[in-house]
């Protein structure tokens, strides 16, 4: 089952990360137990504190959504340990249609790549040097489908040498000498006791009755005795040779699950191989992917929370899949492949919109996410002073706080009477700040929203020391903080920029890179509309 991540926009306020909280805990409420609320970038000491207060956890932080290998329907091919032998492997890959398997260490690493192709040459230069290096005993009568004659007795763990199969008992010119040979005999009790004198390192009789004196052998010969035909017995030695050997081992290229696809296709395109292992965050193989799964990957869902537009969206948006959009916001320039649902109402806060829709399903909001919910439409109405707040975000909050058990009085002044003007410059610029695009400008608006603006302009220089930074950094034309003001109901405005901007913007003559505007609470339906006027 595929996550679907309900996200706000980056820089989170309150009712962003309300509103993704609170829309995953309606879909999942509703049977849809796949929605996972996520954030990004930073969370506002204010939204904290209302977390805490309800004893709320904050949602996963996610960087991107960019598709990565995770996303991709890669194969689970059977992980095979290096001691399997080779007709193990081919067996499995035969049964199972694939050309390469992984081969793991015991705790489930990558040990090397075994493909048809490996097996193959393999099995080829047998036919040139028929010798085999310690084989392992027990592999060696797994695959003959045998059993050790002389098991009683103390016989080694490997064997090694020639194999030969030996020739008719009437023959005197006999084909081996020595104890370095893997004799293959059928029932010739004469060729039997000649292995047997040379002390051969492996007697293997094929095909025939055993004498019952040979399981009281305790010389140093291991005796297997099989139901196959020497010539078939003599092929399948070497099928019992275990894959460590003749796997690929070194620089092999593997991918991770978090691995971006995009990087992953350049490596592809560059290597020669078939079929790649997928190791998981500790190191262990999870699958193989080959090139045909590059070209139509499962791209990653997200719901938009609080934002259309894609500068203020999540990186990577351009490569997930965007089922729904639920703001309050105007229109901007998020494009999608195909129709979605999209919710957009002229409220003061996307909670707003998201508490109808719990009144429309019939579903009643936890009391701790009631609390959140109420708390966030406080803060995005500036505790109801903004202009965009309707009657609608002043109903809705007062339904949520009856069932929170909550005064709105007392919610409105806890989240705005902590701002520390403390803290860092560049913490106070980006509690709450988004970047507009508008004709061909590209400016970032912050703001900050309290009970004593004056306090927070006695740092003003440090202020616009930031925003100067940040506007070079980012190749902003311009770049604004709003001192949002509780108690004098309007902004401060401190700006990098243009004057002339300024001045035709808000017919307000700026002094020192700043200005106060009386009745100013809202950035989207105050200081963003006066600025797309002014350059169309």
């Amino acid at each position: 089952m595929n996550e679907i991540y309900v996200t706000g926009h980056r820089n989170p306020d309150t009712d962003s990360i309300a509103a993704a909280m609170s829309y995953a805990a309606l879909r999942n409420a509703l049977g849809d137990r796949r929605y996972i609320p996520v954030h990004l970038g930073h969370i506002s000491d204010e939204t904290e504190r209302m977390l805490r207060h309800f004893g709320l956890s904050e949602p996963e932080s996610i960087r991107t959504v960019r598709t990565q290998v995770r996303d991709l329907d890669f194969d689970t091919p059977p992980c095979l340990s290096s001691s399997v032998t080779m007709d193990r492997a081919w067996h499995v890959m035969h049964e199972q249609r694939i050309s390469a398997v992984p081969v793991v260490n015991d705790d489930g690493s990558l040990y090397g790549m075994l493909s048809a192709g490996d097996i193959a040459t393999f099995s080829m230069e047998t036919l040139v040097d028929t010798r085999v290096e310690d084989l392992p005993v027990f592999n060696l009568v797994s695959v003959l489908e045998g059993r050790i004659v002389n098991e009683c007795t103390g016989i080694p763990t490997s064997i090694s040498g020639n194999v030969v199969v030996a020739m008719p008992q009437a023959s005197e010119n006999l084909r081996f000498t020595g104890s370095n040979n893997i004799v293959l005999v059928a029932s010739q009790p004469d060729m039997i006791q000649r292995a047997l004198d040379q002390k051969v390192s492996c007697l293997i009789i094929c095909r025939a009755d055993i004498n019952p004196d040979l399981e009281n052998y305790e010389g140093d010969t291991c005796i297997i005795s099989t139901p196959f035909a020497a010539g078939r017995a003599c092929r399948l030695i070497y099928q019992a040779i275990p894959i460590s050997r003749p796997c690929q081992r070194g620089e092999i290229v593997c991918f991770h699950l978090d691995d971006y696809i995009d990087d992953v296709r350049e490596v592809v395109l560059k290597s020669r191989y078939r079929s790649y292992p997928v190791l998981d965050e500790k190191e262990r193989v999870v699958g193989t992917l080959s090139r045909y799964h590059l070209l139509r990957p499962r791209r990653k869902q997200v719901v938009l929370v609080d934002h259309n537009e894609f500068a203020q969206s999540v990186p990577g948006l351009d490569q997930a899949e965007i089922l729904e959009i639920i703001d309050h916001h105007r229109l901007a320039d998020i494009q999608t492949g195909q129709p979605i649902y999209v919710r957009n109402e002229p409220v003061g806060s996307t909670n707003t919109i998201i508490a109808a829709m719990y009144q429309e399903h019939g579903v009643i909001p936890s009391g701790p996410m009631a609390g959140l919910m109420a708390a966030a439409i406080l803060s995005d109405t500036v505790m109801f002073k903004s202009p965009t707040c309707t009657k609608r975000d002043i109903s809705m909050a007062q339904r949520l706080a009856r069932i929170a058990n909550v005064k709105l009085d007392d919610l409105g002044k806890e989240l705005f009477s902590s701002v520390s003007p403390d803290k860092p410059v560049q913490e106070l610029i980006a509690s709450d700040f988004k970047e507009f695009h508008i004709a061909e400008q590209m400016l970032g608006v912050g703001q900050i929203t309290c009970l004593d603006s004056l306090e927070i302009m006695n740092r003003k220089d440090e202020l616009l020391k930031e925003m100067a930074r940040l506007r070079d950094e980012r190749h902003y034309d311009m770049v604004l903080l709003m001192l949002t003001d509780v108690l004098l109901e309007g902004t401060q405005l401190l700006y990098v920029g243009s004057d002339d901007a300024i001045r035709n913007a808000f017919s307000v003559e700026p002094k020192d890179n700043t200005l106060f505007l009386p009745g100013v609470m809202s950035r989207k339906k105050q200081i963003i509309p006066m600025l797309t006027a002014l350059w169309g």
